[in-house]
């Protein structure tokens, strides 16, 4: 059963007489008012997002409007509205969508009340109408209860299609108190503050409402006490309550917000490390960077160079077309959605990060990477051909049909994905740069016209603009730094000016791309999950290149709210009870749909983290994420992928899909291997990633520094870490000492963390740890070596009770890596898991080699599991991702 969590708020409601059958209009105001608002929404299989919108007293929206996921199969379903006291009424409307045929009518409905002890169906009803795009209503006889039940049979298995459902007044109903909504619970900077909006659903006007302060260890001081927007500041740092209280006439109602008072980050952030030449010596890395590099980046070459494609996906062939229409010439259409120049951006993006690494001899990487080379010099003149003339770059506009597309950057064209694409290409540029060491600046340089034309063209006393779907913002702070590295501070200032003010002016939108309210008043993890964290990464970006307090406090809060109410296990974010995005808190079903390009968003996200708090934990989850969510959206030979990641699932992977975002977003992410490993501090560097690998890392301590790792972890916990500097310096070196307790929402046992051991150059040492890092600081020299062994032990890890999916259930893990069992490999994965004890075991042959976690099963049967990275190998691969209704063959949650 899905709970009402109201993430919209809406203002005190008061259904007008107009949007109420005329039978329901009688003298009287009592009679005119809509009980539903102050009810609680249950439902059967009902996405928790539609109960949301289903009372909220406002007439529905078209089809296709967001906050509508897309219809789900299921059968005689009900909807149930629930009051904390007796209500009065005799007549109900319905509001029903056909969504084009996506999803049917029921067949028939009928209603229910709850007479104390069970539900009885009304007598005498009249009305019960089918008809869509309006309020149906349905009179019967007048009846007193706090339940009242809406029952629906939907034929062929389809869900109803119920978009809104009033309940009248009677006028023998007692007064009834507000339902009060006070906001989501929330962090904020001590020296900052937060932004209070107080809503009410009441059926009758609310006459006062009131701020206070519940608890907490230091004062709070509100701009107002007795407004419902408010902003409020705290004296002292820790966990305070504070009271939101409405009343209608007499009767009160009072809600709770939470409000964390943290310190805020560090002055300055750490710096980037580039991703540049370096070497992978790993047996689980090397293997899947040969296969991102000799399949599934030539795969993406493949398909973007395809010219077959009439009205389809569109890759290299609209940039060739918009070329010629640049130079006058008769050309064809663009192909594709608006947004298929991602497709290319990021193939390039990969092949540049696929190039950087050393492929030690290996003569199928070699000849790949020569291809590659190749592919770019023929690639780049083409995409910088269809660049026009001012910077602006964006096939779909150059080739657009010009009487219905206008003008750039216009708030009809927001879902043109003007900034998205945009972004996307200024990446590439950035590691084409590193790639080439300068050398070659031809992407650079077009990335700089690009940003340039941009903040020609936006900003203050400019346009005002946002686009639909984020990832420019991220883009803009990132070239800025490059360029500032590159040339000199303040070179790339007016890029990172230009990211903050796209965000600053998301605002009077939808929850769908973050744009409902102000960034800076964010506090929950709303709507389309990609979206999301593109938005949150670049306000990381922003709050610690600018300082700005009120992003750092929306920051921390989006952080906290998503990691410890929405996150899955494997790292994975968005439930999909939204359009590709979050359901309410602890609604994190196993149908996940966690796409792969959120875990990317979700790694940029949590790494911008790292930078502005210098703290492991934000590492520890990048690295959760990195291991279980991303890697295993492609399979183990790079052929196939998932633009989905269901911790319960009978999907297998397939070649292609046609949205252009994960197919090239996933090795681009995957191959920046040396940027998430190391950070820069000015005092030293971090080691936030354990891989087999040699690279360098540049001005450290006014040297540049060759770290070379060599571990079989995450099989081992043995790590050697050999410190190289071009010449001896002191600085530290802060090695991340994992905390597998990520999220609140999941514990695991036996705890496992700290260090088993930890020596330099054979010396034993007990370093001090501090925010999750070992600290070592001494002069270093060529050839010092640091020698940790991290504890690795299987853990069994229960979900906190609130997580309906998983009561009951126990997730294993080994070091980072989270398991399934799958039916490859055991009799019946839907039995209870046997006693203890758990083994380990490595398979060399299973999975291109695996540690296979060990056991029983409850009926003595062995028990096998493998890591979720490597799940769903040993199914064939179907041409499309619909699984329909088969049963899941493989699981990450297992009974008890």
């Amino acid at each position: 059963m899905n709970h009402l969590l109201l993430s919209l708020c809406i203002g005190t409601c008061l259904l007008s007489a107009a949007l109420l059958p005329a039978s329901a209009q009688t003298t009287g105001t009592t009679s005119e008012a809509n009980l539903a608002v102050v009810a609680t929404a249950t439902g059967s299989a009902r996405p928790a997002t539609i109960l949301t919108t289903l009372n909220d007293g406002e007439t529905p929206t078209p089809p296709g409007d967001p906050r509508y996921p897309q219809p789900h199969r299921q059968a005689n379903q009900w909807v149930q509205y629930e009051w904390k006291q007796p209500v009065t009424t005799r007549q109900i409307a319905v509001f029903w969508w056909d969504y084009t045929h996506l999803a049917k009518l029921p067949g028939v409905y009928h209603v229910e009340y709850w007479d104390g002890a069970v539900f009885q169906p009304v007598h005498n009803p009249a009305g019960l109408g089918l008809e869509p795009g309006k309020f149906n209503s349905t009179t019967f006889d007048e009846v007193t209860t706090t339940r009242l039940r809406l029952v629906m049979d939907s034929i062929d298995r389809y869900n109803s299609t119920l978009a809104e459902w009033t309940v009248a007044e009677s006028e023998h109903s007692h007064p009834i108190a507000p339902l009060v909504l006070p906001g989501p619970d929330r962090d904020v900077m001590l020296d900052g503050k937060t932004y209070l909006s107080g809503h009410t659903r009441s059926v009758h006007p609310v006459t006062r409402v009131e701020w206070t302060k519940a608890s907490g260890p230091g004062t709070v001081s509100f701009s107002s006490t007795t407004a419902a927007d408010v902003t409020a500041t705290f004296s002292t740092p820790g966990d305070y309550t504070l009271t939101y209280t409405a009343w209608q006439g007499d009767l009160p109602a009072s809600e709770n917000v939470h409000v964390r008072v943290a310190l805020p980050p560090p002055a300055k952030r750490l710096d980037v490390v580039y991703t540049k030449h370096y070497s992978i010596d790993s047996r689980l890395w090397n293997d899947r960077a040969k296969v991102i590099i000799t399949h599934w980046i030539p795969w993406c070459i493949a398909q973007c160079e395809r010219t077959d494609l009439t009205t389809g996906e569109g890759g290299l062939d609209n940039f060739i077309e918009a070329a010629k229409a640049l130079r006058g010439e008769p050309h064809g259409k663009h192909k594709g959605y608006v947004f298929a120049n991602a497709w290319v951006h990021q193939t390039v993006e990969a092949m540049c990060e696929a190039l950087m690494v050393d492929p030690k001899g290996d003569t199928a990487i070699i000849a790949a990477q020569e291809k590659m080379k190749a592919t770019l010099e023929r690639w780049i003149p083409i995409i910088l051909a269809a660049q026009e003339p001012d910077g602006y770059l964006q096939t779909a506009w150059t080739l657009r049909d010009t009487s219905t597309w206008h003008h750039r950057w216009s708030p009809e064209g927001r879902w043109n994905h003007e900034g998205y694409v945009s972004g996307y290409f200024i990446e590439s540029a950035i590691n084409h740069y590193t790639l080439t060491e300068g050398k070659d600046k031809r992407l650079y340089n077009a990335a700089k016209r690009l940003a340039d034309c941009w903040v020609a063209n936006i900003g203050p006393g400019k346009i005002a603009w946002y686009d639909g779907h984020q990832e420019m913002e991220q883009a803009l702070v990132r070239f800025g730094r490059f360029v500032n590295d590159m040339e000199g501070q303040g070179h790339g200032d007016n890029y990172i000016r230009l990211a903050k003010f796209l965000l600053d002016n998301r605002k009077n939108g939808s929850e769908y791309d973050q744009s409902h309210v102000p960034v800076q008043e964010q506090y929950e993890a709303v709507g389309h999950a990609v979206r999301a964290t593109y938005n949150y990464s670049g306000m990381a970006d922003v709050a610690a290149e600018m300082k700005d307090v009120d992003y750092q406090s929306a920051v921390l809060s989006l952080w906290d709210d998503m990691v410890n109410r929405k996150y899955y296990i494997t790292g994975g974010i968005g439930s999909g009870e939204t359009s590709e995005g979050f359901g309410p808190d602890y609604s994190l079903r196993n149908s996940a749909y966690c796409e792969s390009c959120s875990s990317c968003g979700l790694i940029f996200f949590e790494y911008k983290m790292n930078l502005a708090y210098h703290d492991a934990k934000y590492a520890d989850l990048y690295e959760e994420t990195l291991y279980n969510a991303l890697l295993g959206s492609l399979s183990l030979d790079g052929k196939d992928f998932t633009y989905t990641n269901p911790l319960s699932t009978s999907q297998p992977r397939y070649g292609w899909h046609d949205c252009p975002c994960c197919v090239g977003n996933i090795p681009r992410t995957l191959l920046m291997m040396p940027t998430w490993a190391y950070v820069r501090g000015d005092d030293g560097l971090y080691v936030n990633l354990f891989i087999g690998s040699r690279i360098k890392v540049e001005k450290v301590a006014g040297t540049d520094v060759e770290m070379v790792q060599q571990t079989d972890y995450p099989w081992s916990g043995k790590v050697a870490i050999t410190v190289n500097p071009a010449k001896a310096a002191n600085f530290t070196v802060y090695v991340r000492v994992p905390n597998r307790t990520t999220s609140e929402l999941y514990t695991p046992q036996p705890q496992v963390s700290g260090l088993v051991s930890l020596s330099v150059n054979g010396q034993s040492l007990k370093p001090a740890i501090e925010h999750g890092y070992a600290i070592i600081r001494r002069t270093w020299k060529k050839g010092d070596k640091i020698m940790l062994e991290l504890p690795m032990a299987i853990q069994q890890v229960t979900a906190d009770d609130k997580i309906a999916a998983d009561r009951g259930r126990v997730a294993l893990r080994y070091g980072p890596l989270l398991y399934n069992v799958e039916a490859a490999d055991n009799k019946d994965i839907n039995q209870s898991i046997g006693p203890l004890p758990l083994t380990v075991e490595w398979d060399q042959q299973l999975l291109h080699g695996v540690m296979v976690i060990k056991g029983k099963w409850a009926d003595g049967s062995p028990l096998v599991a493998v890591p979720n990275y490597a799940r769903m190998n040993r199914v064939a691969p179907t041409p499309t991702p619909e699984n329909g209704n088969k049963p899941p063959v493989s699981i990450v949650w297992i009974k008890k």
